[in-house]
């Protein structure tokens, strides 16, 4: 009779705990990446290709600038190292027949490398009058309309990657005994009803000591169009018996 009274003991905890509820454990849905890109240089939008919720894919001009007066001095710059190349030819050939002496083939040589250096400078100014994406993605915000002028580091757009949704969210520390990256589980969506696949790919490199929590971090299995950055529901998950 004792004996089986502790078999009974033994055995109603685990069984409990088998029907007993899941944690509840709430998560958000947010993009694997996501930027705010921003102008790098002074000067008037000409025009945004990409609207907010619009997607874009990667290298494609997403923002153009008017660069006329950035244009010209590219222009300026590549004739006077066009100039500085000229003078140097005919003053290598001088130095040679010693018409010249050497210092002022030196000169001339400073000069050229000195056109040069202002040549690169202004192309680099003007690979900036154009933004391309730098992933494929959708537009999330529009912060600035065509003809607008714009100083450098003023945002312009955020965007965001959402081809691999991830799931972010908080639980137990004393649970990474078990919830390893690699570990499936499921959650359900409040937008849209419906249950998810879901693996943990991550854990959080810092403990908080007063909850005693960590954030982790899942990958969605899967292309679902319905989900949307943002989205939120509740985690499947409970520790084993």
């Amino acid at each position: 009779m004792r004996a089986a009274l502790y078999a009974l003991a033994v055995i109603l905890p685990v069984t409990a705990w088998a029907q007993a509820p899941q944690s509840d454990i709430r998560a958000q849905l947010t993009p694997r990446d996501y930027t705010t890109l921003a102008a790098e240089i002074g000067a008037k939008v000409e025009r945004i290709a990409v609207r907010e919720g619009e997607r874009f894919t990667k290298g494609q001009a997403l923002v153009a600038f008017d660069c006329s007066i950035q244009k010209a001095q590219l222009s300026e710059a590549r004739a006077s190292l066009s100039a500085a190349d000229k003078t140097l030819a005919v003053n290598k050939r001088l130095l040679e027949l010693q018409t010249i002496g050497k210092l002022e083939n030196d000169v001339s040589m400073a000069e050229a490398d000195k056109a040069r250096a202002k040549e690169v400078a202004s192309a680099a100014v003007v690979a900036k009058c154009q933004i391309t994406a730098p992933f494929d993605g959708r537009v999330v915000e529009q912060k600035v309309r065509s003809q607008q002028f714009v100083q450098p580091g003023q945002a312009l757009l955020d965007i965001l990657d959402d081809s691999e949704l991830e799931l972010d969210f908080v639980v137990p520390s004393k649970w990474l005994v078990w919830l390893k990256p690699g570990h499936g589980f499921q959650v359900v969506i409040d937008e849209t009803a419906k249950t998810y696949p879901v693996k943990m790919t991550r854990v959080g490199a810092r403990i908080d000591p007063v909850s005693q929590t960590v954030k982790v971090t899942g990958t969605i299995g899967g292309r679902f169009p319905e989900l949307s950055a943002g989205m939120s529901g509740k985690v499947l998950l409970a520790p084993p018996p």
